[in-house]
């Protein structure tokens, strides 16, 4: 963001799903010195934020509820006042039920500029994913957002309950939940038909979305059977029912089921959303973290002198970024590689060097060490091989090539073990609410083994909480672990664990 652009932003965060986060929200996330954000945007937004960015959620400031906003105003108006950028990250749209409009105010009123960026409010998102058309031509042609914290027949309500009663479209409550029955009551009373189709959507757009139907009359009781709070929104009219034909989101083969996802921090928000698409509820536990090398030293050399070898193999995405980069920090550029045939271990390996715009010219049919240290035997005979990889590991691809070829290998990240830090997936994993691991290396595989606690490994081996293996080398690490493997995937890539994994929670 330039110098001359506005010191705070009012940004909306949507209803929860993390892929209806405007681009514009995420641009202004990626600048913020201060984030102060709502208790109900999910923690994962905040990763869009740099890492020294501060993070201030509103329920850490004084008081109840209605006493915070003052704080939360004068946070805004201090750090901008300081020259740091804001992001008062709210969710749904800002100026929706927000009190965007109230911090705007006050902004203005201190000579603070701001910006605001709308966000997918939760009546849009709810009424989309339970599959209600908030219009429709043979239904509605029109659509009324109402504040349910104003109950009818309180001297405070400023709504007009005979107007919408009498409301010809759908309506839509906000923050009702507490007053659900009264709403109904005054509703009917004042002339709705009882057997209007209405719904309760639950925290809609995620995995944890749970939608009860009933006509207008029993709606309050089909809620409380079913057990649903706040975050929700009520939606009356005609169209809700149009959901028992409409509905999709509930559909999808992983809905509602909870997924732990163990790759390094940087590499799991692309698997978390894989999941998340699929319904999954997703949860991150990085067991280890990628860095630079201790020692550049001989890869410097070896960066120096590659026009001594005939073959540059990788054998991970890390490997290729680093590799990359690396080359680039010396003052090369992709020229350098122009005298080498590039190896590749799979797919996902492939796609990263293509990123670059490199090509492999071998892959292996199978996606392991073995497979392509038999292919690169017959190619790379008698040459001169170089190999990137990490700092631990199997060394199998390096034996089997010094049989038939000279092999340098190289150090270009360095992995280390992470002491887990997410207390929600630990408690998910003692708990036994979270059904399944996903499980992308042996070294992830040994960093699990040692982060798992008692209860953890007996919800493992009573098959309540399932490990879904990436490969035969990683379930076999596992079962040394004295751990069962639920399933194993058949093609050995990410996308080939969450097949697997589909398979495995419709088979169950």
């Amino acid at each position: 963001m330039p110098n001359d652009s506005p010191q705070v932003y009012l940004v909306g965060a949507g209803p929860g799903d993390v892929g209806l986060l405007t681009l514009r929200a995420i641009e202004c996330l990626s600048q913020a010195d201060l984030v102060i954000y709502d208790k109900l945007v999910p923690i994962a937004f905040l990763d869009y934020a740099p890492s020294a960015a501060a993070r201030l959620c509103v329920a850490d400031f004084p008081g109840c509820h209605p006493e915070r906003w003052p704080h939360v105003q004068q946070a805004m108006i201090v750090a901008a006042s300081e020259g740091k950028r804001v992001v008062r990250l709210k969710g749904g749209d800002p100026f929706l039920f927000g009190r965007g409009g109230e911090e705007a105010e006050a902004l203005r009123k201190a000579g603070i500029d701001f910006e605001v960026v709308a966000g997918v409010t939760a009546s849009l998102g709810a009424a989309a994913t339970a599959g209600i058309p908030l219009t429709h031509r043979d239904y509605a042609s029109a659509v009324a957002l109402v504040t349910g914290h104003e109950p009818p027949g309180t001297a405070e309500s400023k709504l007009d309950w005979q107007a919408l009663a009498r409301f010809p479209g759908t309506l839509v409550f906000y923050m009702g939940m507490s007053h659900l029955a009264e709403i109904v009551h005054a509703l009917v009373e004042l002339g709705k038909s009882p057997e209007t189709p209405s719904a309760v959507v639950q925290q809609a757009t995620t995995g944890n979305q749970r939608t009860v139907e009933a006509p207008l009359a029993s709606l309050p009781e089909s809620v409380a059977a079913a057990g649903l709070g706040p975050p929700a929104v009520i939606v009356i009219g005609a169209v809700v029912a149009l959901r028992k034909e409409l509905a999709w989101f509930e559909k999808r083969p992983l809905f509602g089921r909870r997924v732990l996802v163990t790759r390094p921090r940087h590499q799991a928000a692309e698997l978390m959303r894989r999941f998340e698409r699929l319904g999954a509820i997703a949860f991150s536990l990085p067991m280890l973290e990628v860095r630079e090398p201790a020692d550049w030293t001989a890869v410097d050399h070896a960066l120096k002198n590659l026009a001594l070898y005939q073959w540059l193999v990788f054998t991970s995405v890390n490997g290729v970024h680093a590799f990359i980069q690396r080359l680039r920090a010396l003052g090369y550029d992709l020229r350098a590689l122009g005298g080498l045939q590039l190896a590749a271990i799979g797919p996902g390996t492939t796609q990263c060097l293509r990123t670059y715009y490199l090509e492999p010219d071998l892959v292996p049919s199978e996606y392991r060490s073995e497979n392509l240290a038999a292919a690169l035997k017959q190619r790379a005979q008698g040459q001169r091989v170089l190999l990137a990889r990490a700092d631990r590991g199997r060394d199998i691809l390096r034996q089997e090539l010094a049989e038939s070829a000279s092999v340098d290998q190289i150090t270009v990240y360095s992995q280390v073990d992470l002491l887990p830090a997410n207390q929600d997936a630990l408690d998910g994993l003692r708990n036994g609410t979270i059904e399944f691991v996903t499980v992308t290396s042996s070294n992830i595989a040994r960093a699990l083994g040692d982060a798992l606690d008692q209860e953890s490994k007996a919800n493992v081996k009573s098959g309540r909480v399932k490990l879904v293996s990436i490969s035969p080398v990683t379930s076999a690490v596992i079962r040394e672990l004295g751990l069962p493997v639920a399933a194993e995937a058949a093609e050995y890539t990410t996308a080939g664990v969450v097949q697997t994994l589909i398979g495995l929670a419709q088979g169950e």
